[in-house]
């Protein structure tokens, strides 16, 4: 799906964006920001003052040559030496510590937004992961997280240094001369309009660049994640053809961007050569036709004047260049922070309930008090708004009535679906692939929210229960099999963090997986990255019905648990599943029916809607779409 947030803005220039970057920054550093921004300024303006000296001292120089009088020259000089070697000592003490902070500064606020990032990204709700590529979502980590490195660490200070040296020196130009200045301003203002013609074109190009950096890494990740497919079925060199058109979109936008931004700097480098030229000669001419100076301090217009004037204009053209070599590097931080700033505005998914899952001791006659300890079993704690509370023992009581959803509005995928699931039941869904089948779990997980209908569990309104509290109660195997750096222990433990070695053991012998575990190189302890890339696709999958095992939740959703086990795992697995599912409500989703003919009840999906309903022997025994599927006679499409 087609991501508009990240599409180009009609401006480069997102001053909203700009100005949210320095409200984190302002927020994270109350008190290092103003600091550092002091000592840029205090350098900044150090950087424009010898200009005042350079003119006192050759003041004194042009009078003691008129006077032919040198006697007093050494005197007069010396101070304005040693002051201004004083001030560039504090320059340099302000530099270093500034650039420290801002060493500090930047990696501190990277992390601070990665962790802010991260931390919303995991309250997003699963649709935004659903419909946003993965590879697009971790650029924003890597490719636009750098973006802002250099804005922060190296634009801000830039800019504001350099608007400051600008600030000072058009102040000390004022001061000596007028129409000198007005020329350097003309100069400047040619400047001004050529960076705003070529800045712009780079700027367009650069918010391009960051978005097909995106696309770029989002297709590579996924490549290599279907390394194996595409391999299998020969498609190397389409793949090769398809990573090239969006790799050479990469390369029209990453070129367009950096051909207009390195013009820019030897075109206003030119302009300021071309600018100190005709200062030096207006200057000179001025000199010798013996004009009226207009000035702030009144002195006459001379070669004390004329020659710290020239230096100035070249320092004045020159940080104007600093500020517009920034543009750029400004528009891309702006660009990643836009993406950036995208993904942390994300609605975040929502969580109304009210209703937690508290560990209780339940009485002989059936008393209900909350405990400190963990006692095994668990109940709902419902508050209510005379300030009272009830308990309600969690028992996997699981009911849908009339339930109807669709990810896209108008097109329905479940209509009308009910659902008694008693405690202790093991219900079953079977059917084609689209039937609605997984739907039904997304929605009791609430990954989604139904659009109509309701679903209790216990008696209670599961959209009064809190999010995190309902998933504590349900364990869940998926068909696609995710496990996660670390020890084999490790991802068995992910189940429930505070289970010990023994109980991840045990709950590995309950699945059948401790027997090819302990044949590992190093048993438990064995490391798996990549997704379990070491291990069978079949030897993952009983890691992830352990990891279930351990959680011991009071329902469990299996959905195509075994599928990617071979027949003679599944005896060994069946048995493990069948000491899993005792006492617990199940849901099952199975294509090969062999494994829900145990089953309580078994319903067949049919395009969102349950055509038949009831135990293996009663659907057998009624011979309709149930029958068919079971004899081969035909499958559902």
């Amino acid at each position: 799906m087609a991501n508009n947030a990240n599409a180009p803005k009609k401006s480069p220039f997102n001053f909203k964006v700009l100005r949210r970057i320095l409200g984190y920054l302002f927020k994270f550093f109350p008190k290092l920001l103003p600091l550092t921004a002091l000592c840029i300024l205090f350098s900044a303006v150090v950087a424009a003052v010898p200009a005042l000296f350079i003119q006192r001292v050759l003041s004194v120089i042009e009078e003691c040559y008129v006077a032919r009088d040198w006697s007093g020259a050494k005197e007069r000089i010396v101070p304005y030496v040693v002051f201004l070697a004083c001030l560039y000592v504090l320059s340099i003490l302000s530099s270093t510590l500034w650039n420290q902070l801002m060493a500090y500064i930047t990696h501190s606020f990277l992390n601070k937004m990665r962790i802010t990032m991260f931390e919303k990204m995991q309250k997003l709700p699963i649709k935004y992961f659903d419909t946003h590529k993965h590879g697009d979502i971790m650029s924003y980590y890597t490719n636009d997280i750098d973006t802002l490195r250099q804005l922060v660490s190296q634009c801000l200070p830039v800019l504001l240094q350099s608007s400051a040296i600008v600030l000072s020196v058009l102040a000390i130009m004022v001061y000596f001369s007028i129409p000198m200045t007005l020329i350097v301003l003309l100069g400047v203002i040619l400047m001004m309009i050529v960076s705003t013609k070529v800045g712009g074109g780079s700027a367009k190009y650069f918010l391009r660049q960051q978005i097909s950096i995106g696309k770029t890494e989002g297709f590579v990740q996924e490549m290599m994640n279907g390394q194996k497919v595409i391999k299998v079925f020969n498609h190397e060199n389409q793949s090769k053809k398809d990573f090239d058109v969006i790799n050479n979109q990469l390369f029209s936008d990453s070129y367009k961007a950096h051909s207009y931004a390195n013009s820019l700097g030897p075109i206003i480098m030119n302009i300021g050569n071309v600018l100190y030229v005709m200062i030096a000669i207006i200057g000179g001419l001025y000199i010798l036709a013996g004009f009226r100076n207009f000035s702030v301090s009144g002195l006459t217009f001379g070669i004390s004047v004329l020659v710290p004037f020239l230096n100035m204009s070249k320092q004045f053209t020159g940080n104007v260049n600093q500020v517009t070599q920034q543009v750029n590097a400004v528009v891309m931080g702006m660009a990643g922070a836009e993406r950036i700033f995208n993904l942390m505005d994300e609605e975040a998914e929502t969580d109304d309930g009210y209703v937690t899952l508290v560990n209780a001791e339940i009485s002989d006659n059936g008393e209900i008090t909350e405990s400190d300890k963990i006692t095994g079993k668990w109940a709902w704690k419902h508050p209510h708004g005379d300030g009272t509370l009830s308990y309600t023992q969690l028992r996997g009581d699981v009911r849908m009535f009339d339930v109807d959803f669709a990810y896209v509005e108008g097109k329905d995928v479940l209509h009308n679906i009910s659902v008694y699931a008693e405690p202790g039941q093991k219900v079953a869904f079977v059917g084609a692939t689209g039937a609605g089948k997984t739907t039904i779990t997304n929605l009791i997980n609430r990954f989604y929210d139904i659009a109509d209908g309701k679903i209790r569990y216990d008696g209670i309104n599961i959209n009064k229960i809190k999010k995190a509290d309902l998933r504590r109660s349900l364990g869940i195997v998926l068909q696609d099999t995710n496990l996660f750096t670390g020890s084999v222990l490790d991802n068995i433990r992910y189940g429930r963090l505070d289970a010990t070695d023994e109980e991840c053991i045990e709950a590995a012998k309950l699945a059948g997986a401790d027997d090819f575990i302990t044949r590992l190189p190093s048993g438990y302890a064995t490391e798996l990255s990549n997704n379990g890339s070491n291990l069978s696709q079949g030897q993952r999958q009983l890691i992830a019905i352990a990891r279930a095992a351990v959680a011991n939740p009071p329902v469990m959703i299996l959905d195509e648990a075994t599928s990617s086990i071979d027949t003679r795992t599944e005896a060994i697995v069946q048995r493990g599943m069948d000491r899993l599912m005792k006492n617990r409500t199940v849901f099952v989703i199975a294509h090969r029916l062999s494994t829900v003919k145990n089953s309580d009840v078994i319903m067949v999906m049919d395009h969102g809607e349950i055509i038949e309903r009831g135990s293996h022997d009663d659907l057998i025994a009624r011979k309709g779409v149930y029958y068919s599927l079971y004899t081969g006679a035909f499958e559902l499409e």
